[in-house]
């Protein structure tokens, strides 16, 4: 269905914010985006990013803006994780099926490459134009240097929030009556470390895994980058015996990597280098609702539903929010009240079930994928997947490989841990889990 062109303003040039104009501008749409920062195409990268793992939910919003063939020239496939464990050999560990994979992508260059498709398409971009304030109900933004200083006045006809998890439009929309926020954050903080190309330009690691080092309560992640590097990842608490706090000279870093991460040692200057240069960040579980304020302004993406990057779904679920919106959209043409009203009861039980997926995934990938009894866990399930794959779709499949609902994956995925809960108080488990007696057992419960 058409819809009638309108004058509409997006609030951040990030990844959420630069789709979404290509859509809009698809639509006929007059596009201004607006970002506080400087125009990233220009820039150096800020040292506090965390390699962007692009999957189906990410991969179906940027083919439906004709985009992805495009975005895959940026992208590596990873078909697997490389678990370093201490003291065991390297193994690795397959997503999925054969031909899924995650697409490791450098959220710097995918955040260019977007900007400069919407600006081709005709999107204006306004960059260091700091938004203080959104007159909601007048569709109106003032921008100026300074909160305290003269301001100028920009009238829309919509606006859309893309501004983050401390988004300046949700803050206004906070004030008004029923709205419901809340935020959460983790005592895990996570600082961005690289390993360097070898001589020659390739890879030092595996290129197509996705690599990880469990510690327990900290731990260590790597994907590759097109130019043979790797971009890590180190999550650690804030304070406490191992912790960012703990960490405050280069021969504490050193004993640090040599200590808990020993088989990248030919890189530990650099990783010490960059240790001390960038910074330490923090994650936050942000929900909130309503998304929207009455057929004038909408939030997507992190604005409307920050989540813990645990299970690499945060910009994968914001993608999928504009995939909605859109089919919306379509199916209302200029009823926009009805497109907002559709568009966040669609959406706001799936992002908080992603939420929830992306916490639990993070005590399991720091704590659980050492545990012998865990694994043992993971190892019946996928015999009894691969031979019943009808009957027991893995969770992590039903969220990355899948464009089913998120809150359906995290119910399935309840019901599959209650079953398997069962399971592992069997007798003699570590003996029998390949038996005919306990996948009997498995296929009773899946009835009940």
């Amino acid at each position: 269905m058409t819809q009638t062109p309108k004058s509409i303003a997006i609030i951040g040039s990030g990844l959420v914010g630069s789709l979404l104009a290509i859509y809009l501008k698809k639509k006929g749409h007059r596009i201004t985006v607006f970002d506080r920062r400087a125009d990233i195409r220009k820039t150096e990268f800020s040292g506090r990013s965390i390699n962007l793992a692009m999957s189906n939910r990410g991969w179906n919003a940027l083919r439906e803006a004709g985009i992805e063939a495009e975005i895959k020239e940026i992208a590596i496939p990873l078909d697997k994780r490389a678990m370093h464990v201490i003291d065991k050999p390297l193994y690795f560990q397959k997503y999925g099926k054969e031909g899924e994979a995650i697409w490791s992508i450098s959220r710097g260059i995918l955040n260019r490459r977007m900007i400069d498709i919407a600006e081709t398409a005709g999107v204006n971009f306004r960059f260091e134009e700091k938004v203080w304030d959104v007159n909601l109900p007048e569709t109106k933004l003032y921008t100026g240097e300074t909160e305290k200083g003269e301001w100028s006045e920009y009238d829309f006809d919509m606006i859309f929030g893309c501004d983050g998890a401390f988004s300046r439009v949700r803050h206004k929309m906070q004030r008004r009556s029923r709205f419901d926020y809340s935020q959460k954050f983790i005592d895990v903080g996570y600082k961005e470390l690289s390993i360097l190309p070898n001589s020659d330009g390739t890879h030092k690691l595996d290129k197509n895994s996705f690599h990880i080092w469990p510690r327990g309560k900290f731990m260590f992640i790597a994907m590759p980058n097109l130019d043979g590097s790797f971009t890590c990842t180190l999550f650690m608490p804030f304070e406490g015996e191992v912790s960012f706090e703990s960490i405050t000279t280069k021969s504490d870093a050193k004993i640090f990597f040599r200590t808990y991460f020993p088989n990248v040692q030919n890189d530990i200057d650099n990783l010490i280098e960059d240790f001390f240069k960038n910074p330490t960040s923090a994650m936050v579980t942000m929900k909130c609702y309503p998304w929207t304020y009455w057929d004038k302004v909408a939030l997507v993406g992190d604005s409307a539903h920050a989540v813990v990057p645990f299970y690499g779904q945060g910009m994968n679920a914001g993608f999928e929010d504009i995939f909605v919106l859109n089919q919306k959209m379509n199916q209302y043409g200029d009823d926009w009240d009805r497109i907002f009203q559709e568009y966040q009861k669609d959406r706001k039980p799936n992002a908080d079930a992603i939420a929830e997926l992306s916490y639990r995934n993070f005590v399991e990938m720091s704590s659980k994928t050492a545990d012998p009894m865990f694994l043992l866990q993971k190892k019946i399930e996928k015999l009894f997947a691969a031979k019943y794959p009808d009957k027991w779709i893995p969770a992590y499949s039903r969220v990355t490989f899948s464009d089913k609902p998120y809150a359906e994956a995290l119910a399935e995925g309840d019901a599959q841990e209650a079953i398997m809960q069962q399971i592992m108080l069997l007798p003699d488990i570590e003996k029998n889990w390949d038996s005919d007696t306990v996948e009997k057992r498995i296929l009773e419960l899946l009835e009940t």
